[in-house]
């Protein structure tokens, strides 16, 4: 009855428990003891342990385990060289405790004076132990304790095995561990959960569910294990299917598994489910938890609702770097930069991933002077820029084809030791094809000690770009005979873009035809329509009709349009009719192709067509943009549109103008 109001907290009841006793009683001190440790209350678990008349192997056990799991190692040592009780019990206690407190070292120290006094351990006793053999990652010294094991007969052990298990996991020993699992022949969910969790850390996603389904029982840890991985590699359904499965079973979801599967949702955008999820987060209290409140961070700006976003933001009781960088990414990638910035200067201890968030959220948006001035307070503020932050700089020097700032850009990264590296070397290819320098892309193209399929694409695409197709093309071929790396969708479109203009209609359908056969690659809208440019380019304009009349998928506008260009170029107004037609089904808010079609009308000389289109255009509201032009000088972009009259010298510009067609005009 004690015990059980001692578990229970109840102090009157034990009050009245303990009138019951007459005089000194050793179980119920021990009891008391025991309580006291528990609850934390070491000072009165000390003063009963103290003033006890007799003690026994209890008493000192108790109150040496209990000074341990409190983390006074050195006053739990020097109980147990006091105590007289110098049995198994209270040497498995402290090894075991010292382990607990990290100190593997001490307690192999004090596992080889057990050994040497005669005392023979026990099942508890090697669990901890070769825990202590794994902490401190020595392969000799647990061959050693395994060769105990055996001599004494515990190698059959379940909790023994299960520590084997994980001692050899530690080490990478996957065969060995997999090996001991197979021989044992009880296993219970540790011992899964740790094969289990092998496979997850292997990245062996298929040979990890098969575990999982073969597994008798589960746990909270097994199922979180697999939610996680589910949701690391990419497959947030499943994980989300998972969880599901988890909570209908009557499992509670821990706080791993609660962010695994709100960061599996974020992903889906799965705004409504998330709510949900986030609800029960509330009932259990655990809203509060760093940890979790960055993924509902995360969760909330990925599905466009910053304003739940910033509230779960604000719930979290004691928020890390993580949860500020949360925020402020999801300000950002939402086109809020005033409160990305100005929640951005609020964070106490920035680090990188603060600076990159918010240059990421202007490069998104291209607010390119935003990202340039970031750049220029992050590297006042002494923070090392990373192999992300250059990459997106330079992307921004690209976009902008801002070759002096990309130079710039360079001479920097090399001043940092970035000059080889393949995400950085890659950006700079993309950026200096960009802005016209394609000697310099291909001089640090082919320094790069390695390339990806990114680093091809970029030079491939940069070369096509710049009018040397037939090189990007020969690029191409020299690819293909690394044969060490798969192009991707990307690499294949760039190739096909370099045949469109170079005339190589053959050639690219050549490519086009075998993406499936030879890589495995099934074509997408953008490959179909870069096809029916390559055909329409070089006047086989009713091949291109009929290519695009026969496509597996919805042609997009931009299909159409590549046609009606054709169209325009080659005069074939009958084509471009039923072209037309199209078009002003699926291109309502597309300006650009009724000016298009215009063009064909007025170089074929129907002025009245061309009226109609104009006033079509006028009745559905539609404007095309202007085209945009812009110079750099001294690290100053200046835009100009047609017929703008905004740039501060607008006035003198148009002047000079006027100057030089009037010389135009006299030659």
């Amino acid at each position: 009855m004690l015990i059980m109001y001692l578990k229970s907290g109840k102090p009157n009841e034990i009050d009245q428990m303990l009138k019951e006793f007459d005089g000194f009683n050793l179980v119920v001190h021990n009891c008391l003891i025991t309580a006291n440790l528990e609850w934390g209350k070491l000072d009165e678990a000390r003063r009963l342990f103290e003033e006890m008349p007799k003690r026994n192997e209890v008493s000192w056990t108790a109150i040496i385990s209990g000074l341990l799991r409190s983390g006074k190692v050195e006053e739990a040592i020097l109980y147990f060289e006091k105590n007289p009780f110098q049995n198994l019990f209270s040497w498995t206690a402290v090894i075991s405790g010292l382990v607990q407190n990290g100190l593997s070292f001490k307690a192999m120290k004090l596992f080889l004076e057990m050994l040497q006094s005669g005392v023979m351990p026990n099942a508890v006793t090697f669990t901890s132990i070769i825990r202590a053999c794994g902490e401190l990652g020595d392969f000799n010294l647990g061959m050693s304790v395994l060769g105990l094991i055996v001599k004494i007969g515990y190698e059959r052990n379940l909790s023994v095995s299960n520590s084997l298990i994980t001692f050899n996991l530690r080490l990478n020993d996957t065969v060995s561990a997999r090996s001991i699992f197979d021989r044992m022949q009880s296993k219970d969910v540790v011992s899964w959960t740790a094969i289990l969790d092998m496979y997850v850390q292997m990245g062996e996603l298929v040979e990890a569910r098969r575990v999982f389904d073969e597994m008798p029982e589960r746990n909270e840890v097994s199922w979180s294990t697999m939610i996680s991985r589910y949701s690391q590699s990419g497959d947030a359904e499943e994980a989300v299917n998972l969880f599901i499965c988890m909570v209908r079973q009557g499992f509670k979801p821990n706080k791993s598994c609660f962010a695994s599967v709100v960061s599996a949702l974020a992903s889906l955008e799965a705004l409504v489910m998330g709510k949900i999820v986030h609800g029960h987060i509330l009932k259990i209290g655990m809203e509060r938890d760093a940890y979790i409140g960055s993924s509902l961070v995360d969760l909330y700006c990925k599905c466009g609702s910053t304003k739940d976003g910033r509230v779960a933001f604000d719930s979290i009781l004691e928020k890390n770097v993580v949860c500020w960088n949360s925020m402020v990414s999801g300000y950002s990638l939402n086109n809020q930069p005033e409160e990305a910035k100005e929640l951005f200067h609020k964070i106490p201890q920035k680090d990188n991933i603060s600076w990159n968030s918010l240059i990421t959220g202007y490069l998104e948006y291209e607010k390119f002077d935003e990202v340039f001035e970031v750049f220029c307070e992050m590297l006042l503020s002494g923070e090392r820029p990373s192999k992300s932050t250059f990459s997106s700089v330079l992307c921004a020097c690209a976009s902008l084809a801002s070759l002096e700032r990309g130079k710039n850009s360079h001479g920097k990264a090399i001043k940092l030791g970035f000059h080889s590296d393949i995400f950085v070397d890659t950006a700079l290819v993309d950026m200096y094809a960009k802005s016209g320098d394609v000697e310099s892309a291909k001089k640090i193209f082919k320094r790069m000690p390695k390339r990806n399929e990114i680093s091809w694409t970029a030079m491939i695409q940069g070369l096509a770009e710049n009018g040397f197709a037939e090189e990007a093309l020969a690029v191409f071929e020299e690819f293909e005979r690394t044969k060490s790396i798969t192009p991707n969708e990307l690499l294949i479109l760039a190739v096909l873009f370099a045949c469109s203009h170079c005339g190589l209609v053959d050639k690219g359908l050549h490519y086009f035809n075998s993406m499936k056969k030879l890589y495995n690659i099934q074509p997408n809208d953008r490959h179909y329509t870069c096809v029916v440019d390559m055909l329409s380019r070089s006047g086989r304009l009713s091949e291109a009709e009929k290519f695009i009349l026969d496509m597996p998928c919805e042609p997009e506008v931009q299909a159409w349009a590549a046609l009606l260009s054709g169209c325009k170029t080659y005069r074939n107004e009958v084509i471009a009719e039923r072209v037309a037609e199209k078009i002003s089904e699926l291109a309502e808010k597309h300006p650009e192709e009724y000016v298009l079609l215009s063009n064909v009308y007025a170089a074929a000389g129907r002025w009245l067509d061309v009226l109609n289109m104009r006033k079509q255009m006028k009745e559905k509201g539609l404007r095309k943009s202007g085209g945009c032009s812009w110079i750099e000088v001294r690290n100053q972009p200046h835009f100009f549109y047609s017929q703008d009259g905004s740039h501060n010298e607008s006035t003198e510009i148009y002047g000079v103008l006027e100057l030089m067609r009037s010389d135009m005009l006299l030659t």
